[in-house]
């Protein structure tokens, strides 16, 4: 079925449970290639399929509207020819029979099964009665938090990743008092060592945000509603409002007992087909398949990941040949400064870097054992950026490109 008359030919019902980037843009793939067969979307939200990035980012902006940022318009869902059924919520999965159930208690039947349920930020246990501690994984929580801003306003922030970060930014455009706390000595430290943690914590100190590394933290303080964050080592710090930032798990909950291969996410070959299911498929943050360009099962969370796995499993559906898998790529936008991550800079040791935060333009190259190049950080240079994927797309030692790259001319 690789040819366009064999996609308008098909007839297989395509059911897609998740309505975010991965499963929006997998039905635009599947209707772009020439699918004519029957697609349904379930989203468990009642919004309208919308983008993720923009939460972090313009939801909280201080001059933005709060509005979510729409992936799709009414024609457009019309032009696709897709029923789309919101605030449908996936509870349970039976593969031998096809059937998806939802929270309404309906079946859903398919032949081909698209997985796109991304993923669920993580909560601080014993904390759900506390008005004011927020997560930021969807619009609700976007809306909330930015409810709670305004100047004077005193934040605390528990843990330094992405999310953590980007809100800390938004949140001083609004001039709340932010507090970051870090159990690592420094951000990201787990993903791009010290010496590189150590800047991007130097970018929130320049900014007027308070760093505290190296600590975790005991309990939240309040009755009804959260009014300080009481850390390890005995420091209590006050707090109209607290953040968890500390890292998301797959959506895989409502699979247990259905068979899947379900860990670190949902197990799939390349063409992300999920391993020993045929015709069932995981996309975007919930998937974990096999990487061509590594070797072995790698899980990505990130925007750009779920499109380049749309275009993978409307291949995959309609047997047409696979695009080869990108280079894991993210980004973070924070005071005004985009952070980029090409490759997969933890599987190496930190091996040269240029410029800093205070200067605006820093890269940090990673390197193997072997000393090729396998990720590297750029921040606020995308020239810079392009030459280092390049290299890591390459298998560049770090010493040619370190020469090649940056040896005066």
């Amino acid at each position: 079925m690789s040819s366009p008359e064999a996609a308008a030919a098909d007839t297989r019902r395509v059911l897609v449970v998740g309505a975010s980037v991965a499963g929006v843009r997998t039905v635009q793939a599947l209707r772009g290639a020439g699918f004519t067969g029957t697609i349904s979307v379930l989203g468990a939200e009642t919004h309208f399929p919308y983008d993720k990035p923009p939460i972090s980012k313009g939801m909280l902006a201080a001059e933005g509207t709060g509005e979510p940022v729409p992936l799709l318009a009414d024609e457009d869902v019309a032009q696709l020819g897709v029923e789309l059924r919101l605030g449908a919520s996936a509870v349970r999965l039976d593969p031998a029979q096809k059937v998806v159930t939802t929270d309404d208690g309906s079946n859903h039947a398919y032949d081909v099964l698209v997985i796109a349920t991304g993923a669920s930020a993580r909560r601080l246990p014993g904390t759900e009665h506390l008005a004011g501690v927020h997560t930021l994984r969807n619009a609700d929580d976007a809306a909330r938090l930015r409810s709670e801003l305004a100047p004077g306003r005193q934040a605390v922030v528990i843990g330094a990743g992405f999310i953590g970060a980007e809100f800390a930014a938004a949140a001083r455009a609004w001039d709340v008092d932010v507090t970051v706390v870090e159990a690592q000595q420094n951000p990201l430290a787990h993903l791009l060592g010290d010496r590189v943690g150590a800047e991007l914590g130097r970018l929130h100190e320049m900014h007027g945000v308070h760093l505290l590394t190296g600590v975790t933290t005991e309990r939240l303080v309040g009755e009804d509603r959260v009014t300080a964050v009481e850390l390890s080592d005995g420091r209590v710090l006050p707090a109209d409002l607290v953040v968890v930032g500390i890292g998301a798990e797959p959506a895989t909950a409502w699979l247990e007992g259905s068979g899947l291969p379900i860990g670190n996410g949902i197990d799939c070959e390349a063409s992300l087909e999920v391993t020993g299911f045929p015709g069932v498929y995981a996309a975007g943050d919930v998937a974990r398949p096999m990487h061509s360009l590594y070797g072995e099962p790698v899980r990505i969370e990130h925007w750009t990941n779920a499109n380049d796995h749309a275009a993978i499993v409307a291949s995959s559906i309609l047997c047409s040949p696979v695009p080869r898998p990108a280079l894991p790529y993210v980004w973070s936008d924070q005071y005004g400064q985009r952070i980029q991550i090409i490759g997969l800079p933890s599987r190496g040791e930190l091996v040269f870097t240029r410029g800093s935060v205070e200067s605006g333009e820093l890269v940090a190259a990673y390197a193997g054992s072997d000393g090729v190049l396998v990720g590297a950080l750029v921040l606020g240079n995308p020239r810079m950026l392009m030459k280092c994927r390049k290299a890591v797309m390459g298998s560049v030692h770090h010493a040619d490109f370190e020469r090649d790259v940056f040896a005066p001319s």
